[in-house]
């Protein structure tokens, strides 16, 4: 499908037929353009924008610097070839990564739409894509938010004499398999810190099956985190901007921090050296390249519909290339550093309970709620550690959290603003309503047979769904929408075309590299489990299915829909739904003197025929 459909698209791009299509793209559409000041400043639009450039900048970098920078990154590096594994990393950052992090960006602040109207407007067969974004970046937030629960629980626990998971005298303690640190292939022990996790916080249940009783002091936590985050949000951007300055900053401290005295660590180095030494047999592996282009998509955000919501507050002149490049390196260096404060910490633990880094590196939940807690209970003044450790987790949950809230509160205030508003009034009740939906759908999450729940949605959320998502979504932009009509709305917006590398990647490489991501998920799927040793019934494999179609459905609906709008022939109606059926100057960016019928406009949008990568 790949290869046909990439063949499809480049005769499109390069036959003759392509100019006078352009033409007609940019007649004027009188009835609905909007002319704005030609400093592009889009305040009579009456959508609202940054502030600074700055904040939009930090929210970007706060989103995609995330928990997995913290937790996936360091131990996959490890698992896929140590310092091996940053060649194809690298690779797929600037084949990948960030090219389609430049496209959204691009989307949201060309349309100023959020993703479901903006994607509807580029490609109306797959406007489906937009919505099913919306929707599992909101089931995303129902559950996402649940981590910074436990992060505010162990926090609130970090500031007693001592720190309650540093021993095995407690009354939640099963002695008789409790150790004080680590029980390496003890299998039958369990660490204090794992037993404070499961014993304690959560009061975990045997299985999904066992529901049990809700955990009230994590109920009361869950208010908490959701008041935070309404408090962040609720004035828009101009709350969010304001507090970004802080929660996307704060980590990076902590983290210097810790690495400053994670080195001076004894077994500090061993660590480190796990994490880096070179294991160059691992590249001839395929799963490595497709684990770190997997990494790439999903540590960046592309395909939730995030960084489209975010971009569409700027101002159409704002610089989107530099803002790409400092994201996307940003967030890739801190997923490195993270790496070296983690690994250096997990060396220490291996040197003082005399054993290896295998039987202590692991990934998700398990590093920062168990690891880590244990390294904090051998360290000097440890609940300062553990306090300021759980308060960046925090700050780092925050703020992807809050762009994926914003994502429904986006869509929302597109496509139904005036109608909601004549009942709810403001917006910061619109939000309030968000967010209390969200609370209510993250609820399971807190019983004590919640883990399961969470792990459930965990693995049909942000492994099965968001690959089906991101591949429909380039394929819409990429291929459908085209990269000619990227390259003119780049150069309306920065006065100059995309250059010839982010043609190619568009063109190419990155819709080739999303399916083959798509299809490697597919080929190696494996059912939900939670640990080594729990699989989840078959009932309940059926749910995370459903899960899963919650999102993915609307991409069929959406085109069955948009088919069912036009009339004539299937062929017919099948390009009526391909070609964007809304001139470029319907989106009311174009001051009046580069209105689409002036000879400015027209040269503004040329792009050379002789050559799709001619400069």
């Amino acid at each position: 499908m790949g290869v046909g459909a990439e063949n499809t698209v480049s005769t499109s791009i390069h036959n003759g037929g392509y100019k006078e299509e352009m033409e007609l793209a940019l007649k004027p559409s009188l009835e609905s353009a909007v002319v704005v000041p030609e400093n592009g400043d889009h305040a009579t639009s009456g959508r609202e924008t940054w502030g600074r450039r700055l904040e939009f900048i930090l929210a970007s970098v706060g989103y995609a610097v995330g928990l997995g920078n913290v937790w996936r990154f360091p131990y996959l590096c490890y698992r896929s070839g140590g310092g091996a594994f940053l060649v194809p990393y690298l690779i797929m950052l600037f084949l990948c990564g960030i090219p389609l992090l430049f496209i959204e960006f691009a989307i949201g602040q060309y349309t100023r739409l959020g993703p479901v109207h903006a994607l509807a407007k580029i490609c109306p067969l797959l406007k489906g894509v937009g919505l099913a974004t919306v929707v599992i970046s909101f089931v995303l937030s129902t559950y996402y938010n649940v981590l910074m629960t436990w992060a505010l629980f162990y926090f609130f626990n970090s500031f007693g004499s001592t720190l309650p998971w540093q021993s095995c005298n407690n009354t939640w303690n099963l002695v008789a398999n409790c150790s004080s640190g680590f029980p390496g292939n003890a299998t039958h022990l369990q660490s204090a810190s794992q037993q404070f996790f499961d014993r304690r916080m959560l009061e975990m249940t045997n299985s999904i099956e066992q529901t049990g009783n809700m955990r009230w002091e994590l109920f009361g936590l869950l208010i908490l985190s959701w008041a935070i985050v309404y408090l962040c949000i609720f004035k828009g951007v101009k709350s969010t901007g304001k507090v970004v300055y802080f929660t996307a900053t704060f980590p990076y401290l902590i983290l210097l921090a810790l690495m400053i005295n994670n080195v001076q660590l004894p077994g500090a180095k061993d660590g480190l050296l796990y994490f880096l030494t070179p294991r160059w047999s691992k590249l001839l592996e395929v799963q490595v390249w497709v684990n770190a282009a997997a990494q790439i998509f999903n540590s960046i955000g592309i395909g939730f519909g995030s960084m489209i919501s975010m971009s569409s507050y700027n101002k159409l002149n704002n610089n989107i290339l530099r803002d790409t490049l400092i994201v996307s390196l940003a967030n890739s260096a801190t997923s490195i550093f993270a790496g070296f404060v983690i690994f250096s910490a997990i060396g220490y633990m291996a040197y003082i309970h005399n054993l290896s880094v295998e039987n202590i590196a692991t990934d998700g939940p398990g590093l920062v709620f168990v690891v880590y807690p244990e390294v904090f209970s051998t360290m000097p003044v440890p609940q300062l550690w553990a306090a300021l450790f759980f308060l960046m987790l925090l700050c780092l949950g925050l703020d992807s959290q809050f762009a994926m809230v914003e994502v429904a509160v986006t869509f929302i205030m597109d496509g139904f603003g005036s109608k909601v508003l004549r009942v709810l009034k403001k917006k910061e009740l619109v939000v309030l309503a968000v967010c209390s939906v969200g609370f209510l759908l993250g609820i399971p999450h807190i019983t004590q047979g919640g883990i399961f729940v969470f792990q459930l949605m965990d693995h049909y959320t942000a492994v099965v769904s968001l690959m089906f998502l991101a591949f429909f979504e380039v394929l819409a932009v990429c291929w459908l929408f085209g990269v000619r009509r990227i390259s003119c709305m780049v150069k309306r917006m920065l006065g100059k075309p995309p250059n010839r590398f982010l043609r190619f990647c568009w063109l190419v490489v990155s819709p080739l590299l999303v399916l083959c991501i798509l299809i490697s998920s597919i080929a190696q799927y494996t059912p939900a489990r939670y640990g080594k040793t729990y699989r989840y019934p078959l009932w309940a494999e059926v749910v995370g299915w459903f899960i899963s179609l919650v999102s993915i459905v609307w991409i069929p609906l959406g085109a069955l829909h948009e088919l069912y709008r036009h009339k004539g022939s299937f062929l017919q109606r099948l390009k009526a739904s391909i070609m964007p059926t809304v001139e470029l100057d319907t989106f009311h960016h174009l001051p009046e003197k580069t209105r689409a019928d002036s000879p400015e406009a027209m040269s503004l949008c040329s792009v050379p025929e002789k050559s799709l990568f001619s400069g």
